[in-house]
C-alpha cells in the first residue's frame, strides 16, 4: 500500500491530540516516579526494620511483575472493592508506582556513591537528617543520575502504548483507531513513529545536556 501523503495530513490533528495524552501522563508519571524512587531509596536505608521490609516488599513486587498485570489490577480489579480512579489518573499511577521502584535502585547506587566522609563531615557539622539529605548527599546523587533518569523517562515513553489497554485515548490508541476506521495502516503509525521519535531524541540530547553541564 503506498504512502498517502494527503491522508497523512489530514489525520494528524487527531494523533497530536493523543500526542498530548501521552505526553501528559508521561510527565506526570515520572514526576511521581522520581518522587517514589527517592522515598523508597530513603526508606532503603533506614534503621526500622519494618520500613525496610516493606520498602523492599515494594521493590520485589513492581519489579517482578509486568506493567501490564499492574494496569489491569489498578482498573479492573481495584473496583471491584470500591475504589475507582480515571483511566488517565491510572495510568499516571501505574506508571509512577512501576518505574519508581526502578528509579528507587538508581537513586540506591547513587547515594552509595557518596563518599563516606560527607556522611562524617555533616554529623561533624551537627546537622540533621533532613539537611543532611537536602544539602549534601542528593545534590551530589543526583548529578551521576541524570543519564540514567533521562533513559526511563524515555522508556516510559516507549511504555504507553500499554496504556490502550485501560482505554487512555494515548497515540498508540489514536492511531490505532484510524487504522481500523480507514483500513489504512502505513499513514497512520508511521507518523506515530515520527512522532515517538520526535519526543525521544530531543529528551535525550536535553538530558546529555545536563550531564555534560553537571561535569562541567
Amino acid at each position: 500500500m503506498n504512502f498517502d501523503y494527503a491522508f497523512a495530513w489530514s489525520i494528524l490533528p487527531d494523533l497530536l491530540q493523543g500526542l498530548l495524552v501521552t505526553l501528559q501522563v508521561v510527565v506526570l508519571g515520572f514526576l511521581m516516579a522520581v518522587i517514589v524512587g527517592l522515598v523508597l531509596a530513603i526508606a532503603q536505608r533506614s534503621k526500622r526494620p519494618w520500613l525496610h521490609r516493606l520498602s523492599s516488599g515494594y521493590l520485589s513486587f513492581f519489579r517482578h511483575t509486568p506493567l501490564m498485570v499492574q494496569l489491569y489490577v489498578l482498573f479492573f480489579a481495584f473496583p471491584l472493592i470500591g475504589i475507582t480512579v480515571p483511566a488517565i489518573s491510572t495510568g499516571v499511577i501505574g506508571l509512577g508506582l512501576y518505574y519508581g521502584a526502578y528509579i528507587a535502585e538508581a537513586y540506591r547506587g547513587a547515594i552509595e556513591s557518596v563518599p563516606a566522609g560527607q556522611w562524617e563531615a555533616a554529623r561533624a557539622l551537627d546537622f540533621d537528617t533532613a539537611t543532611t539529605w537536602r544539602r549534601i548527599i542528593l545534590p551530589q546523587a543526583l548529578k551521576p543520575m541524570l543519564p540514567v533518569l533521562g533513559n526511563y523517562l524515555i522508556g516510559m515513553f516507549k511504555e504507553t502504548p500499554l496504556l490502550a489497554v485501560i482505554t487512555i485515548p494515548e497515540l498508540f490508541q489514536a492511531a490505532k483507531q484510524i487504522a481500523g476506521m480507514t483500513y489504512r495502516y502505513n499513514e497512520p503509525y508511521t507518523v506515530m513513529a515520527l512522532m515517538f521519535l520526535a519526543i525521544s531524541l530531543p529528551t535525550s540530547l536535553f538530558f546529555k545536556f545536563l550531564e555534560r553541564r553537571s561535569h562541567a
